[in-house]
Parts: structure tokens; sequence; C-alpha cells
């Protein structure tokens, strides 16, 4: 695994060369902002663009939110500049810069929105939609998820995907690591791992799961990266939660101490420690989980390394700690 979400040209096109020996038919990439500026994605000729939603990350190595935007809209221009034939951009305009994604020279241009899934049912469980007069059900958490579907869906659609091949797609999937991971070693309170960095992307999460006693295990990106989030990020998990505990999560060249106390100062409504150990962190919000909780690990996902200062490297996995933890604590309770 890399922490690089788009790594460099060479590698991109390595890879691309390893999937048409392969015959694959299709290759995902996800393209971020940083990628985008770092030209990361010259010299790849996209077929498809499906934009999913926007929210400010990245301000201050950006400069601005308008930059920011500007440089995901680059990644729409590429598509528009691609020479593949029937080139395709599917834009969620529930989103307030959806419609600034279809603004390129492409064949086709898709639209979805949640009006395109009425009538829908959310619950902790996974949801209820609509689909083009056909119920699906998704085992999935989470209106983000909704969306992500419907953005996928419009796209193989545009591809002569049937609408029974969608449904059973959709019905069959369960997720992938990292992204509302759901942790079951038999205890008897839900412990959840997401890559949750954002505050809409926290938000989002923690609505899922508000119904719950919620006990939150996060921290904040350090190394200069969106100090302003410190603040936005806290004040979520104060509203949110019932108990939080602050922890390292990716330092960088910042004091990990002064990131928590930066985020520290602004909850004074619920109860909050710090742990800078977040392995100890995660096995301290596990032992005060009672029945019914909800456990919610965010900031890392699958993320491979915590990173600290010149750019060294603690490798990780959230997932896997919790699974060991809760295995710890079991095995303690039967002695």
């Amino acid at each position: 695994m890399y922490k690089m979400t788009l790594p460099g040209r060479f590698f991109v096109q390595k890879f691309l060369r390893r999937a048409v020996n392969a015959k694959c038919d299709y290759v995902i990439l996800e393209v971020t902002s940083q990628a985008a500026v770092q030209y990361r994605h010259k010299f790849i000729a996209f077929d498809a663009l499906i934009f999913t939603n926007l929210a400010p990350e990245h301000i201050e190595s950006h400069g601005s939110y308008e930059n920011y935007l500007a440089a995901k809209l680059m990644i729409a221009e590429a598509v528009g500049q691609s020479k593949k034939p029937n080139r395709v951009i599917v834009s969620n305009t529930d989103d307030i810069e959806g419609k600034k994604f279809l603004d390129f020279p492409v064949d086709q241009k898709l639209t979805y929105s949640l009006a395109d899934a009425t009538p829908y049912d959310i619950k902790k469980e996974g949801f209820t939609f609509t689909w083009h007069g056909q119920m699906i059900t998704s085992p999935l958490s989470g209106v983000f998820n909704l969306y992500n579907i419907l953005g996928a869906a419009t796209y193989c659609k545009s591809q002569g995907v049937t609408d029974e091949i969608i449904k059973r797609a959709v019905e069959k999937f369960s997720g992938i690591r990292g992204r509302v991971e759901k942790i079951e070693m038999g205890q008897n309170f839900t412990v959840i791992v997401d890559y949750a960095h954002t505050p809409d992307s926290l938000q989002k999460l923690y609505e899922v799961f508000q119904a719950s006693r919620i006990i939150g295990v996060l921290g904040n990106t350090g190394g200069g990266r969106d100090k302003w989030k410190r603040t936005e990020m806290a004040n979520i998990a104060q509203k949110y939660c019932n108990q939080i505990i602050l922890t390292n999560e990716d330092p960088y060249d910042d004091d990990p101490m002064e990131i928590l106390n930066d985020m520290k100062e602004d909850i004074d409504e619920v109860a909050c420690e710090i742990i800078l150990d977040r392995r100890e962190a995660i096995a301290h919000a596990f032992s005060m989980a009672e029945e019914g909780d909800s456990v919610l690990i965010t900031g890392k996902g699958t993320d491979p390394y915590i990173m600290g200062p010149n750019n060294t490297k603690i490798p990780w996995d959230d997932a896997t700690v919790c699974r060991e933890e809760l295995k710890k604590m079991s095995e303690k309770s039967r002695v």
C-alpha cells in the first residue's frame, strides 16, 4: 500500500500497462487536488470522471478554497482534453460545485442527485433506495455511500450495464476496508474504522451512528497541514460524541501534543481525554464501551503508516490494532 493517493507518472503508466497486459477493461483512479497541481495525472488518457462532492481540504497548501476548487477542475479539464472516444463526466448536482464540472467538452454529461433515489430509507445497518423503478437494498451505511452508489450506477448505465446487474452488484457489495469498516470480534458494541479526516466526512459518519452513544477516537494531521481543521474537527466531535479520546494521527513535523491540545481547548461540554499512543487510545475506548455503544475510530482508515518528523513513518493499521485489542479484552474477560 502507498501513502500517496495517486503515485507519480512513471508508476501510474507502468501500472496501466500491467492492467492492459492483464486484459483489464476498466481502471479506477482516485485523483486528488494535490496530485493535480503536481501534474501526477498528466499523460493519462481519461475516459470518464465521476465527481462526488467537494468540501474544504488542503486549504493551507493550496492557498485558498478557490485554488483548491481550481485544482479539482483540472481533472475535469483533463477529461475534456483526452483523445479517447465517448468521454463521460458524471456529476453530483446536489453539491454546490457540481455544475462546474460539466463545463468541459465531453461526449456525455450526466448528473445524479438524491432525487434519483427517492424514496430511500437510511439506517445504521444499511439503506434502501429506488433506482429506475426498482427497490435496492445496500448493507452500507450513510447517505454518503448512497451518493457514491448513485454516481457509480449512473456511469455504469452509460456503459451499457443493465439495471438488473447494477441492483445485484449493489446488494452484494459489502464495502471496502477503511470506509465505515465494521470490526466484529464478538463484542456487544459497534466498532467502526473510517478514513474520515475532514470536517464534512467526520460529521457525515457521526450522523449515521447518532442514535447510539458515541465514543470518538480521533486526531488531526500536522506538519502545517490544515491547522484550521483542528477547531472544526473538535467542534463536530463535541456535538456528536458522548466521550472523546484525542490521539496521534499524522503529526509530520508538528508536535503531536500541540495538535491535540489545540483541539482539546475547543472541547468543554463533553468528557475528553488525550492519549497520545494510538493503540492505548483505542484500547481505552473499548474498555469504556458498553452494550449498544459505537466506538468510531477515524482519520486513518487503511493508511499504512503514522507519519512523523522528517518523513519518518511507523507501520500502522487501525483495523488490525482494533482486532488485536478486542481479542485481548475478550481473553481477559474469560480469565
